[in-house]
């Protein structure tokens, strides 16, 4: 594919563009800032390497009947052509951007450069020249209240003197101003009304800039008269003809960013479209005002019409699925009911049935039973904050807030255990969203989350060969298959921009639980923990980290790097933390060269196939991960991926020897993978191949297991992974 000749569709006289370049002559003017500016780019490189799409279209031949050449070059990418006509409008716009970056002699100069047969590149020089800085900044406004609004607002400005003479910024200031007057009730104000008259000094590089504020015009056969401010007269909410409205008054005002007699204000129109839009009993809102009658204070009262239309209120799920584990076939079915709207107030109660079966073969030693599972799950989400003794109106207007209730039971039904779990929890979610900047924040408090595990029932043969027998008993799975008692509370928070991303996470349990304990001074069982209720809790504290960081190289290419820390320390009640809390490494989103539960902790080394599910895992983990992502061709993107990191246990423990974090071996536990991906991107979804070769492994016997990088084996050190999305 690679010796394919490109050019081969390329006409005679015409020319393939190889290569584009921007450079510049001056620091302050780097060619990134400009890049969007520039018209025709050549065929995208895999990695900047390699034209695949390309040379994936110059494999089809030249018959247009035959569906193997129709379909190579609807894989791939025609050849990009130079263009004189485009070369130079791309000339024109770099020159005008440097123009509007305060660089008003700024220049720029072509290099065509033929590269062999039928290939041409184009090379811009930038020539910026000297800046043009504000030597000055007056205001000529002529309405008084506004003025005055402006006066208080001016430590905002955007405009200050000795700050380069740059076009965007005084479009910036354009919309900052008439976005602060449109939430002080000038519904009819536009940025059109503002604009710049820059006076050049004589013989330097200095500009007085004055900015001018019009006086309002209805349209041109109008007087000028000073800018109307406008005031909400009334709220009318409008259900599509024929229906009712879908929610109660009371819901209706809470999710209305403003009331009647209030100044218009844009920012509370907007609220009220977020508000109305996350709603799930409402399917489309429509918010359209009508001017009423002026007022003799010079204000105007405009007629809110809320138009909304319900969704559809109930629905049903039905999802088959079949499972194959480690050969043993099986089949689950979950069927769901969801009801929008409970009690008009866009409550959304769910109700969750799952029924799974799989067949186990060859399980030496226990009665001939196969697996069963019975699941049933509840959940009642309010949009609104539901707190007792708390006057929450107010709130409810600034945040997108929403409560939940969830209840769960989960019954198991294994040769070697019966187990039995009943989970219920009280959370209360909010998300806020910075509207300039589009950045957004998101925070979970999960007030209260109660588990309990039952197991009822233990074969014999689990209970001696695990549980019981001096050779083979592991406290850590011992711990894990007692009834148990998980009361926690936690808080999330989360934070992206359009290249970062943050998630902090903070969960406790066991506190309240042992401060009734000592109150009441409840005894201790046989094994050094309290049971106020008959049964031992877990407690401990658990906190997470997570960063990602998004680079773009160029419009196809973007590094990707990521990092993970979580910590979980079992105190009071506990020594070994609940297998649901542990942490594990490997899999598609981890160190990728190995397969999920395969690495860890530290330099354990597992020694029995059936319980490494339990011994690979710890209480510390820390990923490290870095991905070079590249668009291929039509729904195809890859990547080149370098994974590190491993898990750790804080305490030592004996079934886990290796296993526990010490500073001073950290180094030589980190495990370091690298590979190859495929992403299937088609838009709502992507389905992701990761083929991962182990570079620095941990746990070795001889030297060429310790570094695989340079003695690789396909058989010992290759992992393949299929997953859906992307792994962070």
């Amino acid at each position: 594919m690679m010796s394919c000749s490109t050019v081969k569709f390329v006409p005679e006289g015409e020319y393939l563009l190889e290569q584009v370049k921007v450079k510049s002559d001056c620091e302050d003017v780097h060619p990134s800032k400009v890049s969007d500016y520039i018209r025709i780019h050549p065929n995208s490189k895999v990695f900047s390497l390699f034209k695949v799409p390309l040379a994936t279209y110059s494999l089809a031949g030249t018959d247009s009947a035959s569906w193997t050449n129709r379909m190579l070059k609807s894989l791939g990418e025609k050849p990009v052509l130079y263009d004189a006509r485009l070369v130079e409008l791309t000339r024109e716009d770099l020159t005008t951007a440097m123009q509007n970056m305060g660089y008003l002699h700024a220049t720029t100069e072509v290099i065509l450069h033929e590269e062999g047969k039928k290939r041409m590149s184009v090379e811009y020089l930038l020539h910026p020249g000297q800046a043009y800085i504000i030597n000055s900044v007056k205001k000529e406004i002529n309405d008084p209240e506004i003025a005055s609004i402006l006066q208080k607002d001016s430590p905002a400005t955007l405009l200050k003197e000795g700050e380069r003479f740059d076009i965007d910024i005084l479009d910036a200031e354009r919309k900052r101003i008439t976005a602060l007057l449109l939430d002080h009730g000038y519904y009819r104000f536009n940025k059109e009304f503002i604009t710049y008259i820059a006076d050049t000094v004589s013989n330097s590089h200095l500009v007085d800039l004055t900015m001018e504020l019009a006086l309002y015009q209805k349209d041109n056969a109008s007087e000028a008269t000073l800018h109307p401010s406008y005031r909400i007269g009334k709220i009318a909410y409008v259900a599509k003809e024929g229906d009712r409205l879908p929610l109660r008054q009371s819901v209706l005002q809470e999710n209305t960013g403003f009331e009647e007699g209030q100044l218009f204000s844009e920012s509370a129109l907007q609220a009220t479209y977020n508000n109305f839009a996350r709603l799930q009993a409402i399917r489309y809102t429509n918010i359209s005002f009508a001017e009423m009658d002026s007022l003799a204070d010079g204000t105007g009262d405009l007629l809110c019409n809320i138009n909304l239309e319900a969704a559809k209120q109930h629905t049903l799920r039905f999802q088959p699925e079949g499972t194959n584990t480690a050969g043993d076939l099986g089949a689950a079915v979950t069927l769901g009911y969801e009801n929008r709207n409970l009690f008009r107030g866009s409550e959304a109660f769910s109700l969750e049935g799952r029924f799974a079966y799989e067949r186990i073969r060859g399980l030496s030693g226990y009665d001939d039973h196969d697996f069963l599972e019975y699941s049933i799950e509840a959940r009642l989400q309010f949009p609104r904050l539901i707190a007792p003794f708390l006057k929450t109106g107010s709130i409810r207007r600034l945040n997108a807030l929403s409560s939940e209730l969830s209840l769960t039971f989960d019954m198991q039904n294994r040769p070697e255990f019966h187990r039995r779990v009943l989970s219920g929890g009280w959370h209360y979610n909010w998300l806020g969203r910075r509207r300039s900047s589009g950045n957004r924040v998101a925070y979970k408090f999960d007030v209260l989350n109660i588990n309990f595990v039952s197991m009822p029932w233990i074969s014999e043969t689990f209970r001696k060969e695990y549980l019981e027998s001096e050779t083979t008993r592991n406290a850590i799975l011992k711990y894990n298959y007692e009834d148990l008692f998980i009361m926690n509370l936690g808080f999330g928070f989360s934070y992206s921009t359009e290249r970062n991303a943050y998630k902090a996470s903070i969960e406790t349990a066991g506190n309240i639980l042992g401060a009734v304990s000592n109150l009441f001074d409840v005894r201790e069982n046989s094994d050094g923990q309290y049971t106020p209720f008959g049964i031992a809790y877990a407690q401990y504290a658990k906190g997470d980290f997570d960063y990602v960081h998004k680079m773009p190289i160029n419009r196809n290419i973007t590094l990707v790097l990521h990092g993970g820390l979580g910590i979980a320390y079992p105190y009071g009640n506990a020594t070994i933390l609940p297998f649901e809390k542990r942490y594990f490494s490997g899999g598609a989103n981890s160190v990728r060269g190995w397969s999920v539960r395969g690495l860890g902790p530290g330099k354990y080394q597992s020694n029995d196939g059936r319980i490494n599910f339990i011994n690979q895992t710890g209480d510390v983990k820390l990923d490290l991960n870095a991905e070079l992502r590249t668009y291929l061709f039509w729904k195809f993107n890859g990547a080149f991926f370098i994974d590190a990191g491993n898990i750790w246990t804080l305490r030592e423990y004996k079934d886990q020897p290796g296993g526990q974090l010490r500073m001073n071996r950290i180094l030589d536990d980190i495990a370091a993978s690298y590979g190859l991906g495929l992403r299937l991107n088609f838009d709502y979804f992507i389905l992701r191949f990761d083929m991962a070769m182990k570079a620095i492994n941990p746990v070795y016997d001889t030297p060429k297991e310790h570094f695989p990088v340079i003695h690789p084996d396909l058989g010992r050190d290759f992992t393949f992974h299929f997953a859906v999305g992307m792994p962070f």
